[in-house]
């Protein structure tokens, strides 16, 4: 019963070092279906060439488990942070390290089940063996696929979740060097092979926080003023010489040196040509930008923040260096917050006639992955057409038109299907570059009269111009985006694929 166990264990393992090389890969490459796909699919061959090889294991079965199951231990459980760590300081060399590690660790893990399976053979009949040797191993997998998002990553991070699994697998080690201390030639050498790999996940486990700081410190340059791991997103704030940059699993959100000129071409086109906004919705935004730039219109009686990650809001509203960017925004009366879903919100909302905004700012990140890209569906924006009052105006940021070209005119196309205008517009962000949006009604984008008081960057006079695009951004031909084929996601990391190679 007790080498079952091991099998639930060894299983549990094997799932975890396999979704963390695949969460990984999402978060540095971006197309998480694409990724995991990928890594999965190269995770099972090597099991499959593992479990070959099995059969030229004859003699000294233990043996050769226990020094796998060691092996697995010190290679799966320092995946993690072997990645972190060559994405920061060799980051050419990410894809490769990624996949070779992918390839060995399912190479070990897929001898391990055939080895054990051998062993048992000794005292379990055939037919009880498989039954219950796939019953724990599926159990195992069970197990961990419910809790590796759930729990794991929450509270642990990805490194340390590595690091205690690969002390999982170096106490079955352990374990198995009891069991069969009769067996074992080499008795006084596998113990201290237990012992030092043991030593080795125990002092990484222990400086997981060095590790990770390591690996950030190289990878960001500035100070880390702020970090957390969400169950959705990597949220890291430095600071530097140019003030504070927030960066979501890597990826530049913000500058303080030239945001103003962001969520002012964000937010005002829309609201000041409204008139006199009283119910605001802003989707995305958690940092309190935009809902900073919406408080600036005296008009304005209630804003609804819809944040999915409840780590954002608390970060920019608790933490005084960062309240201070969004000018207490968040802790305005106006201004409820609502942690959850945008999508699902918005079919909510429509299901229960929830009432009508007269402008929704919707910022999301880029649709590097389908979980974004789903809201930049043309089923997203049929959502937002029924919760905009009949004067109202959407705007959706839109990637620069002029590195994604065509996932910019792409998401104009997909709010045109929806019987929505579409005025888009783009303005400079030197953090950026060119960077783009689209004002979605029912009327026509009007210039407005006057803009309010105190903006850093936009006048009217400047205004007009930025719904010009000059030859190298003009239309070009795109496909609608829809939930069935989420053709944006492709487009996109096609386009800025390039500015990287």
């Amino acid at each position: 019963m007790a080498l079952l166990a091991s099998v639930f264990v060894v299983a549990a393992c094997g799932l975890v070092y396999e979704l963390a090389a695949a969460a990984l890969a999402s978060y540095v490459l971006g197309d998480s279906v694409l990724q995991f796909s990928t890594i999965i699919g190269a995770y099972l061959f090597a099991m499959g060439v593992g479990s070959y090889l099995s059969r030229f294991f004859e003699r000294q079965l233990p043996a050769h488990f226990l020094r796998i199951e060691l092996l697995v231990a010190l290679i799966g459980g320092a995946l993690p942070a072997l990645l972190f760590i060559a994405n920061a300081w060799t980051p050419g060399a990410f894809r490769l390290l990624l996949y070779g590690l992918v390839l060995v660790v399912g190479m070990l893990v897929g001898l391990e089940i055939p080895l054990v399976m051998r062993i048992l053979k000794r005292n379990v009949a055939l037919r009880d063996l498989v039954s219950q040797v796939l019953t724990f191993d599926y159990l195992g997998a069970l197990a961990v696929s419910v809790a590796f998002p759930l729990v794991l990553v929450p509270q642990l991070g990805l490194i340390r979740t590595g690091l205690l699994f690969g002390l999982m697998n170096a106490a079955v080690a352990v374990w198995a060097l009891w069991l069969f201390r009769d067996e074992l030639r080499q008795w006084r050498a596998h113990a201290a092979a237990c012992a030092g790999v043991l030593a080795l996940l125990g002092a990484g486990f222990a400086g997981a926080d060095q590790i990770t700081t390591l690996a950030e410190d190289r990878f960001y340059q500035d100070r880390i003023v702020a970090s957390e791991r969400s169950p959705w997103q990597r949220i890291v704030v430095t600071q530097g010489r140019t003030g504070h940059r927030l960066f979501l699993n890597g990826n530049l959100q913000f500058a303080e040196r030239d945001e103003y000129r962001y969520h002012e071409a964000l937010v005002h086109p829309a609201m000041a040509a409204h008139g006199a906004p009283k119910k605001v919705a802003v989707l995305g935004g958690g940092d309190g930008m935009a809902v900073r730039e919406v408080l600036k219109y005296p008009s304005v009686q209630s804003i609804t923040l819809v944040e999915l990650d409840p780590a954002m809001t608390r970060l920019f509203a608790q933490q005084p260096a960062l309240a201070r960017l969004n000018a207490g925004a968040l802790a305005s009366p106006k201004v409820t917050i609502v942690n959850t879903d945008a999508f699902k919100w918005l079919e909510q909302g429509a299901d229960q006639g929830g009432g009508s905004y007269d402008v929704i700012v919707v910022d999301f990140p880029d649709p590097t992955n389908f979980a974004i890209g789903k809201l930049y569906t043309n089923s997203f924006y049929a959502l937002l057409d029924q919760r905009l009052a009949a004067g109202g105006y959407a705007v959706v940021q839109t990637t620069s038109p002029l590195v994604a070209r065509k996932s910019f005119w792409t998401v104009v196309g997909t709010i045109e299907s929806v019987g929505l205008r579409a005025a888009p517009y783009h303005a400079h962000v030197p953090s950026f570059g060119e960077w783009g949006f689209v004002i979605a009604s029912r009327r026509p984008w009007r210039l407005p009269d006057a803009l309010p008081g105190g903006l850093r960057f936009l006048d009217l006079p400047a205004l007009a111009p930025m719904f010009d695009f000059p030859r190298d951004m003009a239309r070009v031909p795109a496909d609608v985006n829809r939930l069935s084929n989420q053709a944006l996601v492709t487009t996109y990391e096609r386009e800025w694929g390039k500015v990287h190679e």
